[in-house]
This record gives structure tokens, C-alpha cells and sequence, in this order.
């Protein structure tokens, strides 16, 4: 899984450094898919990386790869 997620993390990675962001992967659980990325650079500080976490990145991962719970931003 943690592959899966790494190859996810690279397709979204240009959009979010086009807004002068990035994210870094901390953690993948398996056994309760949740997996901690902690959203850097513009991301980090940006109102709406809330948003972007969930209904952007978040959704991605559960649609692209089986297992995956939830996508929590820690810092």
C-alpha cells in the first residue's frame, strides 16, 4: 500500500507545488488505512488545506488505491 500511495502523492504533487505548496508522506497505516502526509510551503498555511486535504487528496487516494480510510494532516 505504501507504494500505491507514494506513486498517488506523485501524480498530485505538481498541482499543489504550482500553488507554491508540497506534501511529504509521514506514515501509512495499514491495518487502518489512514495515512499522514503533513502539507508544507503555501499548503501549510493556506485556509482552505483543510479542503484540499480532504476533498482533493483524500479522495484520490480512496479512489485510486484499496484500503486506504482517511488522509490526516499532521504536523
Amino acid at each position: 500500500m505504501r507504494a500505491q500511495v507514494e506513486e498517488t502523492i506523485e501524480v498530485i504533487r505538481p498541482a499543489l507545488q504550482a500553488d507554491g505548496g508540497d506534501i511529504v508522506l509521514r506514515d501509512v497505516n495499514e491495518e487502518t488505512g489512514v495515512v499522514s502526509v503533513t502539507l508544507v510551503g503555501a499548503c501549510g498555511t493556506c485556509p482552505a488545506s483543510v479542503g484540499t486535504l480532504k476533498a482533493g487528496i483524500e479522495r484520490i487516494m480512496r479512489d485510486r488505491i484499496d484500503g486506504v480510510t482517511e488522509v490526516v494532516n499532521i504536523d
